[in-house]
Parts: C-alpha cells; sequence; structure tokens
C-alpha cells in the first residue's frame, strides 16, 4: 500500500531532528495526525514563528528576537569577560551554575573537518569582530573535552594568541560528589595533572 504524499513529507520532515531516524519519524507522524491535531497545530505554529522571528543576536551570537540580546544589554555583567562556548544549552548550564557573570560568544558547534565543519561555519569571523572593541580583557574558553571541543579551543587559543586579551581554559577533574573508583582513568589523569596547591 502507498503513503500518502503528504504524509510521506511529513515523516521525512521529521527526520531531520537529531536522533530520529525512520520508523521514530514514521510514529511522531503517525501520534500528531492520529492523536494529537492540536498538538501538531501547536508544533506547526511554534516552528514557522520561530522561523521568522529568531535571529542571531549581533553580539554574541545567540538566538533571540531582538538585534542585542537581552543578556548582552545587561549592565551587570563584567563587559571585561567573554566566555566562549559551543551551544546554546552550553550558555544555559553556566547560567544555571551561578558560577560566571560575564558575557558570552556562542559558536554554534565546533570544529569538525570530516563533518564539513570548519572556522567559518563556526562564526570566528563574528568572534574576532567581537573582541576588537577593546573592552575584553580575559577570554575563558568553555568548548567541551571532546576530540572537536579540544580541537576549537586550541584553533581559537592560536587565532586569538595576539589579540592583547588574556586566553584561558576553563579546568577539567572528577566531577563535585565523584568517588575516585568510578571516574575514568583520563578524567583522574587530568584531575592529577591540573591540581593546586591548598
Amino acid at each position: 500500500m502507498k503513503t500518502a504524499a503528504s504524509l510521506e513529507d511529513l515523516i521525512e520532515a521529521l527526520r531531520c531532528l537529531p536522533g530520529v531516524g525512520p520508523r521514530s519519524a514514521q510514529r511522531m507522524a503517525y501520534h500528531l495526525l492520529q492523536r494529537d491535531h492540536p498538538g501538531a497545530q501547536r508544533l506547526a505554529n511554534s516552528l514557522a514563528y520561530a522561523l521568522q522571528h529568531i535571529r542571531h543576536c549581533e553580539k554574541c551570537n545567540n538566538f533571540t528576537e531582538e538585534v542585542v540580546c537581552e543578556l548582552c544589554r545587561s549592565q551587570s555583567r563584567d563587559a571585561k569577560l567573554l566566555c566562549v562556548v559551543e551551544m546554546p544549552a552550553d550558555l544555559l548550564m553556566m547560567e544555571q551554575a551561578h558560577c560566571y557573570k560575564g558575557m558570552y560568544f556562542v559558536l554554534m558547534g565546533r570544529l569538525s573537518p570530516l563533518d564539513g565543519i570548519g572556522p567559518r561555519e563556526i562564526h570566528l569571523d563574528r568572534l574576532l569582530k567581537r573582541i576588537q572593541d577593546g573592552v575584553v580583557r580575559e577570554i575563558v574558553l568553555a568548548t567541551n573535552f571532546t576530540v572537536e571541543g579540544e580541537a576549537t579551543a586550541h584553533y581559537i587559543g592560536e587565532l586569538l594568541h595576539d589579540k592583547g586579551a588574556k586566553i584561558t581554559r576553563i579546568a577539567r577533574g572528577l566531577p563535585v560528589g565523584g568517588e575516585l573508583e568510578y571516574v575514568d582513568s583520563g578524567t583522574l589523569a587530568q584531575a592529577v595533572l591540573e591540581r593546586r596547591e591548598i
């Protein structure tokens, strides 16, 4: 039996989501059409609205509906500190930790040559423009501790080396509340290497 073309289009459209294969996309499409028409309409409306109104902040590159986001306009933030993160979710985690009061720049990805993601795709030109205002004194590299995240931090460190600002990298080590016997050897080795005097 042949599936309706519009249903096939919906299933194929849902496959663009990360981690959604053909079977999951099919289940989602059937659920929305059979059991949740209001939810399907809300999803369609929200997606259409977001595509029309959400843009990148001119200063931090995060998602916003305004030219410059609320965080970048805040007078209570330390403009001399600029934290570079990979994704908006990373910025949210930093904010939830209440450990940082500076500004941000969101790369919207990380370097991954095998996936065709180079310096242009992660907006390094915008980052360079951002730090040329003479206000930023320290750049905190807070990319993930993956191979790609490390490569991205190293590349950015080299790129910004002679731009007049101090460049730091967030520390690695044992999680708070973690027990040594359950920690992987790489994390434990890094924690020993990055030990500090008390």
